[in-house]
Order: structure tokens, then sequence, then C-alpha cells
């Protein structure tokens, strides 16, 4: 196996273009001056039923973001229309995406129904748009995924809100939520009892905002692409909203 440099060998390729390669520089992965606002977290549930377990663990998220110091935002699904079924103009899809835009980083939390995660949950990612003019909402922002369950233990909702962040662009952090039997860990008032579920849950929301906190500022850097420093911001938008040119 050859070691150190292969340049001579393999670049620059005749595919490369040159003035849009860019070597990675690790004085760009920081900053002089870092944010020193509140995190800004949006919070998303999966459920409209009058006792959500999702919304109450919502709310529990929301809660332990507030004593780390992040400013919330927790969006009411209910009137959001399906996708397609109602112009982007609708009220409620505006807020979602003035959300979007607001955040650093979201928590999204869904119900476990037939192995996978509601309709509910996925129509709210489904209005938030890949893309709006050349600006994508979510790209490069952290997420974190919980679900609930009415059985035993599971990972399908929250393995499917994995793949739904990489392919926003977002930045999914490595720790996790699933509350199995979540009819049993919540009490009358709707608080979660103590219990490893709620330890877990503390431990996600403390990794979210230390990941927000890392990144915020470098985001726009982490996600700069040399495909897309190719394109035009006019060519990107045509090509991501699907318009002939």
């Amino acid at each position: 196996m050859q070691r150190g440099s292969v340049s001579d060998l393999t670049l620059p390729s005749p595919n490369l273009d040159t003035l849009c390669f860019q070597v990675p520089k690790h004085g760009k992965l920081s900053t002089t001056a870092p944010s020193t606002h509140p995190p800004k977290i949006l919070l998303l549930y999966g459920s409209l039923r009058e006792r959500s377990y999702s919304k109450l663990l919502t709310l529990e998220a929301a809660r332990l973001l507030e004593a780390m110091g992040a400013e919330v935002a927790i969006y009411d699904p209910l009137g959001l229309p399906q996708p397609d079924s109602a112009p982007d103009t609708h009220p409620k899809v505006q807020e979602l995406r003035e959300l979007a835009a607001w955040s650093e980083g979201m928590v999204w939390c869904s119900p476990e129904r037939h192995g996978a995660m509601t309709g509910i949950m996925k129509s709210q990612i489904d209005w938030i748009p890949l893309s709006v003019g050349a600006v994508r909402p979510t790209q490069g922002k952290t997420l974190a995924v919980m679900e609930v369950s009415g059985g035993s233990q599971s990972f399908n909702a929250v393995n499917q809100m994995r793949i739904l962040g990489r392919w926003m662009r977002m930045m999914t952090i490595p720790n996790q939520s699933s509350v199995a039997k979540a009819f049993l860990e919540f009490d009358e008032a709707g608080r979660m009892k103590p219990s490893a579920y709620y330890d877990r849950v503390v431990d996600v929301m403390e990794e979210l905002v230390k990941f927000t906190l890392l990144t915020r500022d470098v985001a726009p850097y982490l996600v700069d692409r040399y495909s897309e420093r190719k394109e035009s911001a006019e060519a990107l938008s045509k090509r991501v909203n699907q318009k002939s040119i």
C-alpha cells in the first residue's frame, strides 16, 4: 500500500473543476466571535390525541431545553393540511416554515404506529421544503429524534426519522430516545415519571444543545459542497424544484 501524497498519480483529475475545489481548513471550523444568544430549538410531535404521549414527551423535552438555556418553540400540527391538498400559503404551513427557518436545531417526536412514524409526523416534515429558492431551511441544523410506543421498545420510528433528517441535510445527533409502554410512563398530570427513560431524554436534550452550540456558527461551512459551488443559485433552485431551465 502506498502512503503519503498521491497527487502526482491522480490529481488533478480532468473531472475536477479546480476553481470550485477547496481543501478543508481547520481554521474555518471555529469562530473568534461565537454566538451568545440561546440556541433556538423547534419541537415537532406526531399525534393529535387528547392525551398524546408524543406531545407529553415533547413537553418534557422542551422543559429540559429551557432549563439548559435554549429558546424553544413547539409546533401544534392540528389544522395542518395534508401535503399537496392546500397551497403553501396556508397559515399552518407558513407557521411551520417560519419556525423551521427560525430554528437552529429541532426535536422530532413520533408515536410508532404500524411499525412506523405516524402520517401526522411525516406530513409536517413533508411540508418543510428541501429548498425555498436556493436556500434549504433545514440544511446544517441539528436534530434529535424520539419516539413513544404502546408496547415493547422499538426503534422503527426513530430510524425512519434519522433517514429523513439525512435527506433534509440535518446533523442528527448520535443519541436518541425510545419510550416503551408510554401509557405507564406519565402521571395523571401528564408529567413523566422518574425512570431510565426519563434519564435518556435528559441525555438527548443535553447532547442536542451541545451539538447546536458546537455547529451553529460554522454550519454554512460544514454543509458547503463542491458540487453545489459548481452551480449558480438559479440553476440549483431550478434543479431542486424540478423546473425546466
